[in-house]
């Protein structure tokens, strides 16, 4: 059989050597507990549903079921050229079991969940073979997706005094916001901390915490160096600091910095995300940096699966299949975004959309139109968080914390976890109302991630706003979301929009609307506000509220 030049190969590790090498012999194997009979996947050193560690292999037969698929038209990563198929399938020896693949030899027109699937391997070098998997020729009845089962309880609080009481958001600022700006991302970094440290009425010499995601490390425009980079530029000399990426999703910072501060560790921290993803982009087409290269790929990558939006796709399409949403669904989503950019002068993206626009825009991975995945963009959001006691006596007065919603719930693995939700959200979001008394009829305005529509759709659901399931009579005509619906959502204009600032500008529009500031787009009487980071990865929800 030949072989797949140029796609990425798995680095081969004592513990899945047994997995990529399968295919010398045509028969694929997955581990296995001892103890409880359990299939394990991705490997690890213990099992996760017995803690067991007597840990052996298993030959398992190779079939499986279809339980999602989306047909790759936008990347083309070595070795696939579009369109190809990214698949998850099912084990059937155990459905917990879900593999990242390709569907191939058949029609990805007449594909359909539920189908039965075999495995069929393809050596990409000397060692490594993938595991594919094509229609099996006995089909029968469609099987039954798997179900993702009740989610754990949330952990009731550890004690009555809530850390949110002792914090504040005092000042937020911006920097420059635009497509391909060829600045340097660390000039758009120190422009966005200067205006929030002045918004709060404060010097950088009041300034004694720094807090950023994803830190220093981080590659294809997604960062401008961290907290090193920061102090270096202007010598803060912080008594706490904070960069990472195992934290509560881009907005992490902010959590981290108000427990640093209702700890005594500092009163003033500064928090600071930059992206200059676009310049970054141009910079590597013109060959004037070089593309990142020479890291795992893992277990997605091999398949082509080198974006968020395949994973997503396929979320979205068991949301589909299962609740009955449609693409115009999502659509709904997208022009309200659109909307509401139109009245904020900083947003890329201004010109009228409809419905039309959105169904015909071109194809990035089905469901996914070009108007479901966000702008990559240059530009840096900054917030000062403050001890509370020291807040009032700021510039302006600050928005409060009402709870913090961050408890993991669901596997963190993108295609091991929750099937028709984004993953990260449906914990998170319970987190949260046990945190409060407060509850959704209670929130004057969301700010929910969307880095596609589907995310966005996922944190409606799951935090409470229209039941799971319910999101395509919530949306339909679009009116619940507007600026003067029930919810109004992401109201100056969201990631869709207005650019992917990475979870940030929404807390920065969320402060906008609480301070009564965002002019012809303002919410009347805007008092409690939800603003929601990331999804996919560890996320985190914040309640805001004002002080009166």
């Amino acid at each position: 059989m030949a072989g797949a030049p140029g796609r990425p190969v798995p680095l081969i590790t004592e513990q899945n050597e047994f997995f990529w090498t399968s295919g010398a012999d045509g028969r694929l194997r997955i581990q296995e507990c001892a103890s409880c009979a359990s299939l394990i996947h991705p490997p690890q050193p213990v099992c996760r549903y017995c803690r067991g560690h007597d840990l052996g292999v298993r030959t398992v037969s190779g079939r499986a079921t279809l339980i999602g698929f989306t047909v790759n038209h936008r990347f083309a990563p070595p070795g696939l050229p579009p369109p190809y198929v990214v698949a998850q399938v099912a084990l059937e020896e155990d459905p917990r079991v879900r593999l990242t693949t390709n569907a191939v030899e058949c029609d990805p027109g007449q594909l359909a969940l539920g189908m039965r699937m075999e495995v069929v391997f393809e050596p990409v070098d000397d060692d490594v073979w993938l595991p594919l998997f094509r229609p099996a020729a006995d089909q029968g009845d469609p099987a039954p997706l798997p179900e993702d089962g009740p989610p754990p309880r949330s952990r009731p609080m550890a004690t009555v005094d809530k850390f949110e009481d002792k914090v504040a958001i005092t000042g937020i600022g911006s920097s420059r916001l635009g497509r391909r700006l060829m600045v340097q991302p660390l000039s758009l970094t120190v422009e966005a901390c200067g205006a929030a440290v002045a918004d709060a009425g404060l010097t950088l010499d009041d300034i004694d915490g720094l807090s950023t995601y994803p830190g220093a490390g981080a590659y294809g425009g997604f960062a401008e160096g961290g907290v090193t980079a920061l102090e270096s530029a202007l010598g803060i000399r912080p008594s706490w600091y904070n960069g990472g990426g195992e934290t509560f999703g881009p907005g992490g910072s902010l959590i981290a910095a108000m427990l640093a501060v209702a700890g005594g560790l500092a009163r003033h921290v500064l928090c600071f995300r930059t992206v200059w993803e676009s310049t970054y982009g141009e910079l590597v087409k013109q060959g004037r940096i070089p593309a990142p290269s020479g890291s795992d790929p893992g277990w997605l990558k091999p398949f082509g699966a080198v974006s968020a939006a395949h994973t997503l796709a396929q979320n979205a399409q068991r949301h589909f299949h299962r609740y009955g949403t449609t693409r115009e669904t999502l659509g709904w989503i997208a022009l309200n975004q659109r909307a509401n950019a139109a009245l904020n002068p900083t947003a890329i993206y201004r010109d009228p959309m409809t419905m039309d626009d959105y169904l015909q825009a071109r194809p990035i991975t089905t469901p996914f139109g070009l108007y479901d995945c966000d702008v990559p963009c240059d530009g840096s959001v900054a917030v000062v968080v403050s001890a509370v006691d020291t807040a009032r006596d700021l510039a302006r007065p600050p928005v409060l914390v009402e709870a913090v919603g961050t408890q993991i719930t669901e596997r963190l693995e993108w295609d091991q976890s929750t099937l028709t939700h984004e993953p990260q959200v449906i914990g998170q979001s319970a987190h949260l109302w046990t945190r409060t008394s407060l509850r959704p009829a209670d929130v004057d305005v969301a700010q929910l991630y969307d880095g596609f529509t589907f995310n966005c759709l996922s944190w409606i659901e799951a935090l409470g706003f229209c039941g799971i399931g319910e999101a395509k009579d919530f949306l339909d005509g679009g009116k619940n979301i507007a600026r003067d619906g029930v919810l109004p959502l992401n109201t100056h204009g969201g990631q869709l929009s207005h650019g992917r600032t990475h979870g940030m500008g929404l807390v920065h529009e969320a402060i906008v609307q609480l301070r009564g500031a965002a002019g012809v787009r303002q919410v009347p009487d805007a008092r409690v506000a939800v603003v929601s980071s990331g999804g996919l990865t560890p996320s985190g929800v914040i309640l805001l509220r004002t002080d009166t």
